[in-house]
C-alpha cells in the first residue's frame, strides 16, 4: 500500500529548510551557503534535503515564494478594508509594501545579490510568472472597485491588472538595477528619483486615474534605500 503524504507535515518539514536558509542567506550571502550550511542549520539528513528540493537553487526559489506569501498576507487588511477607496487602496498596497521591504532590508539585499545574475534567470522567471498568477486578482479587485467609484476608467479591470502587475514587476527590478548602480557609486540619487517617478504616472494613465493621485515611493524612502 503506498504511503499517504500528510500535506501539513509536509508543508512543515519543507518550511525548516526555508527557514534555515533564510537565515543563512541573510547572515552568510546564498553564494557563500553551501547545502550542507542547511542540513546542520536545520539539523536534518541530505536526503531529507532532496526529499523537498532538488538544488540549492529550487531552495533559493522557496525562500523567495514564501517572502511572496508574506507580503500578501501582510498586505491583505488593506485589500479588504471596505472603508477605503480603491486609489487609497493601491497606495496603501504601494506603502505597505515598502515598510514590508524595509523591515526585511538585509535579507532582501542578500538575495538581489545572487537575484540578478545570469545563473538565477530560471528563479527570476518562475517568480514572474507566480507574481503574476497570485498578484492579479487582487489588482483585479481593486480595480473593479475604482471602476464602480469612476475612479478608474479602464474597459477590462483584469486586463488592466495584469499590465499594472507586470509594470510593477518590472519597477521592481529597475529598482534593483538602481540600487546596484548607486552602490557602485554610478548612478546620482536625482536620476533613481526622476527613474522610478515615471511608474506612478504611467499606473495612473494606464487606469485612468487622477493625476498624482498614485505614489509608489515617497521621498523617506528613496533617501533610505539609495540616499
Amino acid at each position: 500500500m503506498a504511503r499517504t503524504l500528510d500535506p501539513a507535515v509536509h508543508a512543515v518539514r519543507r518550511d525548516v529548510f526555508v527557514d534555515a536558509a533564510q537565515r543563512l542567506i541573510q547572515a552568510k550571502g546564498y553564494e557563500q551557503m553551501s547545502v550542507q550550511d542547511v542540513l546542520d542549520e536545520a539539523g536534518a539528513s541530505k536526503g531529507a534535503f532532496y526529499h523537498y528540493f532538488d538544488s540549492k537553487s529550487a531552495l533559493l526559489d522557496g525562500v523567495i515564494q514564501r517572502m511572496v506569501t508574506d507580503a500578501l498576507e501582510a498586505l491583505q487588511p488593506i485589500v479588504t478594508d471596505p472603508n477605503r477607496s480603491a486609489v487609497d487602496k493601491l497606495n496603501g498596497l504601494f506603502a505597505g509594501m515598502a515598510s514590508w521591504k524595509a523591515q526585511r532590508k538585509e535579507l532582501l539585499l542578500a538575495v538581489l545579490r545572487v537575484w540578478l545574475s545570469d545563473d538565477n534567470a530560471i528563479v527570476r522567471d518562475k517568480f514572474r510568472r507566480g507574481a503574476v498568477a497570485n498578484l492579479t486578482p487582487v489588482f483585479t479587485t481593486i480595480i473593479r472597485q475604482g471602476m464602480a467609484e469612476s475612479s478608474f476608467t479602464v474597459t477590462a479591470a483584469d486586463h488592466a491588472a495584469r499590465v499594472l502587475v507586470s509594470l510593477m514587476l518590472g519597477a521592481n527590478e529597475h529598482a534593483g538595477d538602481l540600487y546596484v548602480a548607486r552602490q557602485a557609486g554610478q548612478m546620482p540619487f536625482e536620476l533613481i528619483e526622476g527613474a522610478l517617478a515615471a511608474y506612478p504616472e504611467a499606473l495612473e494613465r494606464i487606469l485612468g486615474a487622477p493625476p498624482e493621485s498614485l505614489r509608489m515611493i515617497d521621498s523617506k524612502v528613496l533617501h533610505e534605500w539609495y540616499g
